[in-house]
């Protein structure tokens, strides 16, 4: 068992760590123990989340939105919900990263690699934000951003945060991506409170 610890203690990404619940998940029995791993990281590591956003008629009067988020197989935090509000999947998509600042803060997690397959999200909060702040909120041709008020809140909980926001292609067959998804789909499927 100790030279399975070791082994998790040298693993410095993601995808490694993922090799290594696929590699002790053939011993059946330590198969719990890497679910108990991937649920409680080291103090000071970056832990790995993945969001999603979906939406249903986007752009409809009958959308239907939900976020979802990932952190792991059978993670208590796990969760799909319906998005509140204007129901589109920009905003779905932006409000997953927040969900996910949120529960990563209740948790007094402070790096986060985030996985999402909206490179809107991204840019957004990467690169467009402090532009559209000096501009007054108004982007390179005039307009008013449409989603301010979602980017305000998500760069609000970036605050006091190293978060890594990496680009993963949806529905091309990666794990966490897939599992944000099926929970973005469920959560778009509850009533609207």
């Amino acid at each position: 068992m100790d030279h399975i610890v070791q082994y998790f203690l040298s693993l410095k990404r993601e995808f490694k760590l993922c090799e290594f619940v696929k590699r002790i998940s053939v011993f059946g029995a330590l198969a719990p123990c890497a679910v108990a791993l991937m649920k409680f990281p080291l103090p000071g590591e970056f832990v790995v989340v993945y969001t999603d956003g979906c939406c249903s008629s986007n752009g409809r009067r009958r959308a239907r939105a939900g976020i979802g988020v990932y952190w792991g197989p059978g993670h208590p935090l796990n969760i799909g919900i319906r998005l509140p509000g204007r129901q589109t999947n920009q905003r779905a998509e932006i409000h997953a990263a927040c969900k996910a600042i949120e529960q990563a803060k209740a948790q007094n997690i402070k790096k986060l690699v985030l996985y999402t397959d909206s490179m809107f999200t991204i840019n957004g909060i990467t690169n467009w934000v402090q532009g559209w702040k000096k501009n007054g909120w108004k982007t390179s041709t005039g307009k008013e951003v449409i989603n301010k008020e979602d980017f305000v809140a998500l760069e609000q909980l970036t605050q006091g945060m190293d978060i890594q926001w990496m680009h993963v292609p949806g529905h091309s067959g990666f794990i966490g991506n897939e599992e944000a998804d099926r929970l973005a789909r469920e959560g778009a499927k509850q009533s609207e409170d």
